[in-house]
């Protein structure tokens, strides 16, 4: 009974929370890629290339297996998480382009990650189960990622006024539903997580902080602005464990894969905070640092 209730809650959940994002979100966020093409090049590069790379390079190097080591990969392909335009304006970074980052992602996430998932069965489990060669699983995870997306941005176009007054409230609501989202995943794999948390604690921490440093210096690294490089660091760093958590239990109906999108919707918080603060700190000094130059040649 508790296992129904979760499945059909759960798909309800996140369907709650990417209504939400395509509340803030309007044809225009799409388009803005075109005023930041380079940040937002090596951004996606990052987030669906790099950035699974080194996710599965840990899980070699940790020792990760079974559907563990799949639950790994399932979050590495997952977008941008909902916190990160918060952190990304905390930090001073250019929320603009981390709407239009997330926004891009979560249409690219349908196509890649599947191919993802389907790469890390046939490295960890029963390939013969993965979604990325059957047409009803990529279609369940076009339905619970997109469609609520694409009905959030409609609203936002027919219903303005309305939806600028509940963005706050949805906003408020859909955290609410992902702390509620993770605890429950954690509870309903109490053991698996109480078995592995050394080592699945030890890996997403990691991961977070790479993918932090990752998304900050590689734009930084081809002369991308400094606010950019932030929203790309807080886009990639935060990714969306509601969605890893939805696809492995409604979709892949694989408990355990969950795990690791729970284990890391709760610790990526703390390196997701600390960058926060020391970008924030950084970026107060780079600004005041001109007039401190003016004032002493006075």
């Amino acid at each position: 009974m508790g296992s129904t209730i979760f499945a059909v809650l759960l798909p309800i959940a996140l369907a709650l929370i990417m209504f939400g994002l395509g509340l803030t979100l309007t044809v225009e966020d799409f388009a803005r890629v075109l005023r930041y093409p380079k940040a937002a090049v090596i951004a996606l590069v990052c987030q669906m290339i790099l950035l699974p790379a080194v996710c599965l390079g840990l899980i070699y190097l940790f020792g990760l297996d079974g559907a563990l080591a799949a639950g790994m990969m399932l979050l590495a392909a997952s977008p941008g998480g909902p916190s990160a335009n918060l952190f990304s304006h905390i930090a001073g970074g250019n929320v603009a382009l981390n709407i239009t980052l997330t926004a891009v992602n979560s249409v690219l996430a349908v196509f890649t990650l599947p191919l993802v998932v389907a790469l890390s069965f046939s490295l960890f489990l029963d390939d013969s189960e993965s979604i990325g060669l059957r047409p009803d699983k990529f279609a369940q995870v076009f339905a619970i990622v997109l469609i609520p997306v694409a009905v959030g941005m409609f609203v936002h176009h027919r219903y303005t006024a309305w939806s600028e007054r509940m963005r706050g409230a949805v906003k408020i609501l859909s955290i609410v539903v992902l702390v509620l989202v993770v605890t429950a995943a954690v509870a309903k794999n109490f053991d698996t997580l109480t078995e592995n948390i050394g080592k699945l604690a030890s890996i997403c921490l990691l991961f977070a902080v790479i993918s932090l440093t990752v998304g900050y210096f590689a734009p930084k690294l081809f002369k991308v602005e400094t606010d950019e490089a932030i929203a790309s660091a807080m886009e990639i760093g935060i990714h969306n464990g509601a969605i890893a958590i939805a696809v492995a239990t409604s979709v892949l109906h694989n408990n355990p894969m969950a795990v690791p999108g729970a284990v890391y919707g709760v610790l990526m918080n703390l390196p997701a905070a600390a960058a926060a603060y020391l970008l924030a700190r950084h970026t107060r000094r780079t600004q005041a640092a001109p007039q401190h130059t003016v004032t002493g040649t006075a």
